[in-house]
C-alpha cells in the first residue's frame, strides 16, 4: 500500500499534492482520480447522514485512504514507469541541438568530401544531397550538366537552407568536376554498379585523404567517361528485385559510410 490508514488526511493531501507536483503525467491523473475519490466519499457522508444523522471523521478518513490505495496504487505505477521512459526518450527541442548558424557552418572544419551529382534530374534529390551534406559538413556539392543549380524553389522543399550553407559550384560536364578534383589531390569514387566496383562494407576511408563520389542520373546512371576517370566503383550491396536506388538514398549511404569512418 502507499499510503497508511493511519496518516493524518492532512499529511495524506500534502503528499498527494507533492507526488503531483513531481510530473504533469501524475498531475493530470491525479486530478481525475481525486475528484473519483471526493465524489464517492461525499456520497458515503450521504449515506451516513442518512442512516444516522451523523458521521464520524474517522470513519471518513477510512474510506478516503482506501479509495485513494484502490486508485493510486495502479495509477502512480504507470505514471511513474510513463515518466521514466518518457524522460530518456523526449524529444530534444529545436534550441538544445546546438545547430550552427549558417556563418559559423562556414566557418566549421569540413569532412573532406565533395558530392559531384552527374545530370542529376529531380530537384528534390538534390536538395536532399544539400541537406544530407549539411547535417554531416561536407565541403561541397558540384553540380554538373542537366543537375539544377540553387536557388530553385523545388530545391529548397528539401534542402531546408541547406543550399546555403553548403558550399557548390557548377560544371557543364561532370567529367570537368572529376578532372578539376584529380588535379587538386581528391581520390574520386563514382559510386556505380560496374565490373570491378568496390562493396562500400569493404571501402574503408582514410582520414589523411580527400574525397569526391559521383552520383548518376535517375535513370542512367555515372557516364561511362566519367567511371573510366574515376579512381574506383563504389557499390551498394543490394538482395531485392530492383538493383536500384532513389538518388538522395545512396547519397545519404555514402556520406554516412564516409562520416563514420572519418569524423565519427
Amino acid at each position: 500500500m502507499f499510503l497508511s490508514d493511519n496518516e493524518p488526511l492532512s499529511i495524506l493531501i500534502h503528499n498527494f499534492q507533492f507526488w503531483c507536483k513531481i510530473n504533469k503525467f501524475i498531475l493530470f491523473f491525479g486530478k481525475k482520480v481525486w475528484k473519483s475519490c471526493e465524489n464517492s466519499a461525499n456520497k458515503g457522508v450521504d449515506i451516513l447522514k442518512s442512516q444516522g444523522g451523523g458521521y464520524n471523521p474517522l470513519v471518513i478518513n477510512k474510506v478516503i485512504h482506501t479509495l485513494i490505495n484502490r486508485f493510486f496504487h495502479n495509477y502512480l505505477v504507470v505514471c511513474f514507469l510513463n515518466i521514466t521512459f518518457a524522460d530518456r526518450m523526449k524529444k530534444l527541442r529545436t534550441i538544445e541541438m546546438e545547430r550552427l548558424s549558417v556563418e559559423e557552418f562556414k566557418e566549421a572544419k569540413k569532412m573532406p568530401l565533395i558530392v559531384v551529382l552527374d545530370d542529376v534530374r529531380s530537384m528534390h534529390n538534390v536538395g536532399s544531397v544539400f541537406r544530407t551534406g549539411d547535417a554531416f559538413r561536407i565541403e561541397a556539392v558540384y553540380l554538373c550538366g542537366i543537375t539544377s543549380t540553387p536557388p530553385m524553389a523545388e530545391i529548397h522543399k528539401t534542402a531546408l537552407g541547406a543550399e546555403d550553407s553548403v558550399s557548390w559550384k557548377y560544371f557543364d560536364t561532370a567529367l570537368e568536376a572529376v578532372q578539376s578534383l584529380k588535379a587538386d589531390g581528391y581520390e574520386v569514387y563514382s559510386v556505380e554498379q560496374a565490373h570491378g566496383s568496390t562493396m562500400l562494407q569493404q571501402f574503408t576511408p582514410i582520414n589523411n585523404k580527400r574525397y569526391a563520389v559521383v552520383l548518376g542520373n535517375e535513370v542512367k546512371g555515372v557516364h561511362q567517361e566519367v567511371i573510366d576517370a574515376s579512381d574506383g566503383c563504389l557499390e551498394i550491396p543490394q538482395f531485392g528485385t530492383k538493383h536500384s536506388m532513389n538518388v538522395s538514398v545512396t547519397g545519404g549511404i555514402i556520406i554516412w559510410h564516409f562520416a563514420k569512418n572519418i569524423i565519427l
